[in-house]
C-alpha cells in the first residue's frame, strides 16, 4: 500500500470491515484513488459514491479487477455527477461492465468535462456497449483524450461509432482497441476516421486486432499524415514483408516522428528486416523497436546489427553493437537459440566500457549453468544493466549461486531478476530470500 495526504494506493489486499472503515475517510479527500484487485462488489460501492461526493479535489479514480458489476459502477458514477467533481483520469478495466451498463456511463461522460483518460480494457461492452459510450464522447461537453478498450469484444461494427468519435474531437490523443476481432474492415474504417480528423493522435494500438498487410497502406498514410504519432502498437498481426513494404514509406516519410513501433509476431523475415533497416537509418526520432517473435534467422539479425552501428541510427530500446551504440538501451531477445556460446559472446559485449544497456532479456534462450560465470562477471562491470530476464532457462543452484554472488555485491546495480519457470533447492530460496532482504533495490520474481 502507498500513502500520503493526496494518494491512497492499494493493490491486491482484500478489506475487511475494519480496514474499510479506516480508508472511507481517506476516499474524502485524496487527489488520487487507487483499489486496485481489492475484494470491492457492488456492496462498496455505496460507501465509495458517498465518500466522492464530497470530494472536490478527486483527480484519478482507478478501481480495476474489482466485481463491480453494473450496479456498482452505476453507484459509483453516480458520486462523480457533482458540480465541483473535476476528475481526469476513471479506470473501470476488469470490472465485469457490459453493454447494458455502458448507457449510465454514457451519460456521464456528458457531465464530465474534465475527465481526460478513460480505462475500460477487459470489460465485455459488445457492439452495442460501444455505440452507446460513443454517444456519450461525442457530446461536446466531453473533452476525452485517452481512451482504452482491450478486450472488450468488439467487431468491426465498433469502428465506424469510433470514427466519428475521432472525427468530431480535436483534442483525441490515444485509442487502444488492441485484442479485438475487428480485423482488415474496421482497421480500414478507424484508419479512415483518422485520416478525416483534425485529432493530433499521439498512440494508436491495433495488437491482435487482425490488421492485415492490405491495412499497412492505410497505416501508412497515418503515419505520413499525422506528425503528432509517437506510438504504433501492430504486435500479433499477420503483416508479414508485404505489410512493411507498405508501412516504411510512411516511417521515411520527413513529417514521421514516430518514436515507438511494436511489431511482435508479425510474420516478418530477414527481407522485412531491410526495410525496417532503411527506416532505422534515416529516422533518429526511432527509439522502441520490439522484433520479436518474427522469423528473421541469422541474416535479419546481422542486418539489424550492422543498421545499429550506424551513425543515424539512435535506437534505444544486438555484441560490438552493444559496446558501440550508445542509444541502446532495452534489448529483447528472447525465445532465440542463443545457447551458451552466444551468451557468452553477448557478454564479451556488455561488459565494454561504451555499454548503456539497461534492460536485457534472454528468456527461453538455451542457457545453461555454463553462461552464469559470464553473465556474473557482466552484472559487475556493466553499471547500466537494470533489469535481466532469465526465464524458462536449463539453470541450477550452480549457476544462480554464481549470479547471487556477484548482484549481492555493492557494485552490481541491478534492480529486478527475473527467473521464472526455473527450479532450484530450498536452500537457493533461503538464499534468495536473504538477498532480497540484505539489498533492498533488488527484485527477484519468479
Amino acid at each position: 500500500m502507498s500513502l500520503d495526504i493526496q494518494s491512497l494506493d492499494i493493490q491486491c489486499e482484500e478489506l475487511s470491515d475494519a480496514r474499510w472503515a479506516e480508508l472511507l475517510p481517506l476516499l474524502q479527500q485524496c487527489q488520487v484513488v487507487r483499489l486496485d484487485d481489492c475484494g470491492l462488489t457492488e456492496a462498496r460501492c455505496k460507501d465509495i459514491s458517498s465518500a466522492l461526493r464530497v470530494n472536490p479535489a478527486l483527480a484519478e479514480l482507478n478501481l480495476r479487477s474489482n466485481e463491480l458489476g453494473d450496479v456498482g459502477v452505476h453507484c459509483v458514477l453516480q458520486g462523480l455527477q457533482t458540480p465541483s467533481c473535476k476528475i481526469q483520469k476513471l479506470s473501470l478495466q476488469n470490472c465485469c461492465l457490459t453493454g447494458a451498463g455502458c448507457g449510465v456511463l454514457s451519460s456521464t461522460l456528458r457531465t464530465l468535462p474534465t475527465l481526460q483518460e478513460l480505462h475500460l480494457s477487459d470489460n465485455l461492452l459488445g457492439d452495442a456497449g460501444l455505440q452507446l459510450l460513443c454517444e456519450g464522447l461525442l457530446d461536446p461537453q466531453c473533452r476525452l483524450e485517452k481512451l482504452q478498450l482491450e478486450y472488450c469484444s468488439l467487431s468491426a461494427a465498433s469502428c465506424e461509432p469510433l470514427a466519428s468519435v475521432l472525427r468530431a474531437k480535436p483534442d483525441f490523443k490515444e485509442l487502444t482497441v488492441s485484442n479485438n476481432d475487428i480485423n482488415e474492415a474496421g482497421v480500414r474504417v478507424l484508419c479512415q476516421g483518422l485520416k478525416d480528423s483534425p485529432c493530433q493522435l499521439e498512440a494508436l494500438k491495433l495488437e491482435s486486432c487482425g490488421v492485415t498487410s492490405d491495412n499497412c497502406r492505410d497505416l501508412c498514410g497515418i503515419v505520413a499524415s499525422k506528425a503528432s504519432l509517437r506510438e504504433l502498437a501492430l504486435g500479433s498481426n499477420k503483416l508479414g514483408d508485404v505489410g512493411m513494404a507498405e508501412l516504411c514509406p510512411g516511417l521515411l516519410h520527413p513529417s514521421s516522428r514516430l518514436r515507438t513501433l511494436w511489431i511482435w509476431e508479425c510474420g516478418i523475415t530477414a527481407k522485412g528486416c531491410g526495410d525496417l533497416c532503411r527506416v532505422l537509418r534515416a529516422k533518429e526520432s526511432l527509439k522502441e523497436l520490439s522484433l520479436a517473435g518474427n522469423e528473421l534467422g541469422d541474416e535479419g539479425a546481422r542486418l539489424l546489427c550492422e543498421t545499429l552501428l550506424e551513425p543515424g541510427c539512435q535506437l534505444e530500446s544486438l555484441c560490438s553493437v552493444l559496446a558501440q551504440n550508445r542509444f541502446l538501451l532495452e534489448l529483447q531477445i528472447s525465445n532465440n537459440r542463443l545457447e551458451d556460446a552466444g551468451v557468452r559472446e553477448l557478454c564479451q559485449g556488455l561488459g565494454q566500457p561504451g555499454s548503456v544497456l539497461r534492460v536485457l532479456w534472454l528468456a527461453d534462450c538455451d542457457v545453461s549453468d555454463s553462461s552464469c560465470s559470464s553473465l556474473a562477471a557482466t552484472l559487475l562491470a556493466n553499471h547500466s544493466l537494470r533489469e535481466l530476464d532469465l526465464s524458462n532457462n536449463c539453470l541450477g543452484d550452480a549457476g544462480i549461486l554464481q549470479l547471487v554472488e556477484s548482484v549481492r555485491q555493492p557494485g552490481c546495480l541491478l534492480e529486478q531478476l527475473v527467473l521464472y519457470d526455473i527450479y532450484w533447492s530450498e536452500e537457493m530460496e533461503d538464499r534468495l530470500q536473504a538477498l532480497e532482504k540484505d539489498k533492498p533495490s533488488l527484485r527477484v520474481i519468479s
